[in-house]
């Protein structure tokens, strides 16, 4: 909880005083409901859903032969179930709004047109399938919404170096990994739904 008081200091100082922050921890179906709760009451409505949370287990084994099925347990539980009842208990407050987005964060390492190719590197069993399955729930999410004019679609911001990947150098920051997502976030009624985007803001393969 420090890091949340001090991210929220930093963010007053730079002149966003409108900054409000739930507690919401996508494993346990409690902590999702008491956020819904919570926003329902002072808000009513919801107009925007990131699904960012996630873990990557890149410290454990995740060779397709040997990786420990509790490491794709725990991965699945975060990447995949996480994101499905977390999703489902904002729809409501969502279905409330003038319009609403939902913007599921992915991997490049989700695609499987991609990491089908002969030259594709890092499999890592666990990671890549629980994204890869949320890639495919993005797909049904969004033609289940599509008549509530919700946008549904999946951005990969790339290589960026975080806690996720062990902060392996060389990728982008997160401030710089959080831009590419941001104009999906932000999008009409319009734009598009049921995608999956690079971090140019290109169309990329399921």
């Amino acid at each position: 909880m420090h890091g949340l008081f001090v991210f929220r200091a930093k963010l007053q100082a730079e002149g966003l005083k409108n900054i409000k922050f739930v507690q919401l921890d996508v494993t346990q179906p409690r902590s999702i409901q008491s956020a819904k709760e919570h926003i329902e009451s002072e808000h009513g409505k919801l107009d925007v859903l990131v699904n960012n949370a996630g873990i990557g287990r890149m410290d454990a084994d995740q060779n397709a032969t040997t990786v420990d099925i509790s490491v794709v347990r725990e991965t699945m539980e975060a990447n995949f179930f996480g994101l499905i009842q977390t999703t489902t208990a904002f729809v409501p407050l969502l279905r409330k709004a003038a319009h609403a987005v939902i913007l599921n964060v992915s991997s490049d390492m989700a695609s499987n047109e991609a990491q089908a190719r002969p030259d594709a590197g890092l499999h890592f069993a666990a990671y890549n399938t629980s994204k890869a399955a949320a890639n495919s729930y993005t797909i049904a999410l969004s033609h289940e919404l599509r008549k509530d004019g919700i946008n549904v679609n999946a951005v990969t911001p790339g290589f960026t170096t975080s806690k996720l990947n062990l902060f392996t150098p060389g990728g982008k920051t997160l401030e710089e990994g959080a831009l590419c997502l941001l104009p999906f976030a932000l999008l009409d009624k319009e734009g598009p739904t049921g995608k999956f985007f690079d971090s140019n803001g290109k169309e990329y393969p399921w």
